[in-house]
């Protein structure tokens, strides 16, 4: 086989504690999955969880114990900062139940879904799809990947967000609206979940921007924290 021009590497995130890497698929995003963030963001209710997408390559891995420079991207000037846990995908299938979704899950990693705020609600209030607004270069920046046989119980963890040293974003995973094994169920309804999908699964309340020469600290208590340097 001979291609047009050298493919791009496969992206990949470290799984904590080994030399394993954990090859990127897809990546899925859940929309409004808290409710405080829910009603933040103009609604309510435990609506129906919808989803929107990242490209593989808009990972940025944050190495423990580094502090990672986060590009300040082009055309906004309303960047903002959502922390969430990640749930990564080790064994595909469609149409798994909620009893069996643990069964497909690798292990977990504190993310961020980074939001180019004014793209996306200019894009909302002309009715069309808002993926520049979420899917651009290292707008999907994440932690190493904490296997599920060490992980935390996800249902006890919390989760947290600071910036230069002010807390943000503060909740309990357990606030989830729809579930970790709820998410998995429905999203397999729609595709097909692969080996190597991750799931950013939704941020609670506190939501809002962050300029250049910004640090943030997202942490997930038992799984660790990010360190990034908006520049």
């Amino acid at each position: 086989m001979t291609f047009a021009f050298p493919p791009a590497p496969v992206v990949c995130v470290p799984v904590l504690g080994t030399s394993t890497m954990f090859p990127v698929h897809r990546i899925y995003c859940v929309g409004r999955n808290y409710a405080e963030h829910a009603q933040e963001m103009g609604h309510s209710g435990r609506e129906a969880p919808f989803f929107f997408m990242k490209p593989a390559d808009a990972v940025l891995v944050v190495p423990t114990g580094d502090t990672v420079d986060l590009p300040y991207p082009t055309l906004t000037k309303n960047l903002h900062h959502e922390i969430e846990l990640v749930v990564a995908i080790g064994t595909g299938g469609q149409n798994i139940t909620v009893e069996d979704a643990p069964s497909h899950i690798f292990g977990y990693a504190v993310g961020l879904d980074m939001t180019r705020r004014d793209l996306q609600n200019d894009m909302k209030a002309q009715g069309r799809p808002w993926c520049i607004g979420k899917g651009f270069e290292h707008s999907a920046p994440i932690g190493p990947i904490t296997p599920v046989a060490v992980a935390v119980d996800i249902n006890q963890a919390t989760i947290h967000l600071e910036v230069n040293g002010q807390p943000r974003q503060h909740s309990a995973l357990s606030q989830l609206i729809w579930n970790i094994s709820e998410t998995i169920a429905q999203l397999s309804c729609a595709w097909t979940l692969q080996p190597g999908d991750l799931i950013y699964s939704g941020t609670p309340a506190g939501v809002g921007a962050v300029m250049r020469g910004d640090t943030l600290h997202g942490s997930i208590s038992g799984l660790g924290h990010i360190d990034l340097k908006v520049v």
